[in-house]
């Protein structure tokens, strides 16, 4: 196997991770799809194992961080084609401010 044909083949494995696609995934999920997932299963419950059970605060505010970016994006990203404004940016200036301000919060002020 030539280069040209392992970065050919290596492209198409990364395909699903492009950022356009990963946006359209997340807008598009359903319960349904996440939770019949064993991959996303086994990582959900690492997580809870570790962020609930070990009470590690970095894995609890990160998975915080993570859900909150999935319903921002999820629920304030114009469909495609529309121009983006600034009456549908002001959901992602108020998420974002309320992430930072919940991380900043817990990893600063409450840290004890």
């Amino acid at each position: 196997m030539d280069k040209q044909q392992m970065a050919e083949k290596t492209a198409e494995v990364l395909r699903p991770f492009e950022t356009g696609n990963l946006i359209d995934t997340i807008q598009n999920l359903t319960l349904h799809q996440i939770f019949t997932n064993p991959v996303i299963l086994i990582i959900i419950a690492v997580v809870f194992f570790f962020g609930i059970i070990r009470r590690s605060k970095p894995v609890l505010l990160g998975l915080f961080s993570l859900l909150c970016l999935i319903v921002i994006v999820r629920f304030a990203l114009p469909a495609p084609g529309d121009a983006l404004s600034f009456k549908s940016t002001l959901p992602f200036v108020g998420g974002g401010l309320l992430v930072g301000g919940v991380v900043i919060y817990f990893t600063l002020v409450k840290s004890g």
